[in-house]
């Protein structure tokens, strides 16, 4: 088979999704790419084992049909090079070996039978189905992505949950000092839907969303998740078990009440954070009327900072202690100008909030103090 391709186009699509593929596969020809032609469409498709991302793109002067695995690696380190041109792509059907012809010279390799790779776990019977705007889902991954943990002994802590009703989406993430809580009452779903998905499918549709102007149709099965938009299909296997109950975590009665200009305290904290303790990171906030004074120290270093900042406070004076890359990293997946923090007491969660949402949204993050010395 035979086929001319625009490099650049090939090279976005490839990179999008070899990201998938493992650096360690029970599978050798797991740490292939799988292209396959029928027509003037080339389909490709990589995979773990358990995640599978497909994606296609047209090409021109189509000779022939079939499948060719070819070695991911190769395949993007040529093709990252290349200016943009075309390229000639002709295939051995035979012994599968591949050439590429470019403005200046040819690339010859050998790929492996497209028929050995693993076919795509696609579930006949449906338990759910929503449709769910690209920029929406995308911004609700952005911000709940980065609050999934890394915990062998509770893998449903490592995903995102998503707990869909009639009327709203939300989703959720936690590795049990923080939480993230993303709700879009836009978003409307036939019947209720909830099943965590994996950190590695949602980094993959987090990197692939970003161009995708269309809906994202989320299909559900027994045990596996399926997302479909414009030419990509992304099918992943569920975590299973159940995600613990978040709104019970989530602090009710906060009488304390701070509103701050969002990038002050994060450059404030940032700077004092330099001065904290490298083991615990713990820096101090203590509010009074109309003032937060952020403190770090390292008694070991005899090293300390302190900085004074403006805000808007109703409550008691009080103190309460975080980790400051924790709060630092909050602070920054909150989009609006202020950012409010809802307090209790110093031992109990913090809740962190837009001043103002967006529209139909509803953002909710806390985070859990540190225990103060003094």
């Amino acid at each position: 088979m035979k086929f001319n391709v625009s490099s650049s186009a090939l090279f976005a699509q490839l990179q999008a999704v070899s990201k998938v593929i493992a650096a360690k596969n029970s599978l050798q020809i797991l740490e292939d790419v799988l292209l396959d032609l029928n027509g003037n469409e080339l389909t490709m498709t990589a995979s773990d084992g358990e995640t599978t991302i497909r994606t296609a793109i047209n090409v021109e002067n189509a000779e022939g049909q079939g499948k060719v695995a070819s070695g991911a690696k190769l395949l993007l380190e040529t093709l990252k090079e290349f200016p943009e041109q075309p390229l000639t792509f002709q295939i051995d059907d035979q012994n599968f070996s591949i050439n590429i012809t470019s403005q200046n010279g040819t690339y010859s390799f050998v790929g492996a039978n497209g028929n050995e790779y693993p076919e795509m776990a696609l579930e006949a019977e449906e338990t759910g189905r929503i449709a769910v705007p690209a920029n929406i889902l995308l911004d609700a991954v952005n911000k709940t992505l980065f609050c999934t943990a890394d915990d062998e002994l509770r893998p449903v802590m490592n995903g995102i949950y998503f707990d869909i009703l009639e009327d709203k989406l939300t989703l959720v993430a936690t590795d049990a000092h923080r939480l993230v809580r993303y709700t879009n009452l836009a978003v409307k779903a036939p019947a209720a839907i909830n099943f965590i998905l994996p950190k590695k499918p949602a980094s993959l549709l987090k990197n692939v969303l970003g161009k995708e102007e269309n809906e994202v149709q989320i299909i559900i099965g027994a045990k596996n998740a399926r997302f479909e938009f414009g030419k990509t299909l992304i099918v992943c296997r569920q975590t299973e078990g159940r995600y613990p109950n978040y709104n019970a975590v989530i602090p009710q009665n906060n009488s304390n009440v701070v509103t701050v200009d969002r990038q002050t305290i994060v450059n404030a904290c940032k700077r004092v954070a330099v001065f904290a303790n490298t083991g615990t990171s713990l820096i101090k906030l203590a509010l009074s009327e109309n003032t937060i004074k952020i403190s770090a120290q390292d008694i070991d270093f005899s090293t300390s900072a302190e900085e004074t900042i403006a805000c808007s406070y109703t409550g008691t004076p009080m103190a309460i202690g975080f980790k400051a890359p924790f709060l630092i990293e909050i602070l920054n997946a909150v989009v609006s100008t202020d950012v409010t923090l809802l307090l209790a007491d110093p031992a109990r969660a913090g809740l962190i909030l837009p001043a103002e949402n967006e529209e139909n949204e509803d953002l909710l993050m806390l985070l859990m103090p540190m225990l103060l010395n003094d």
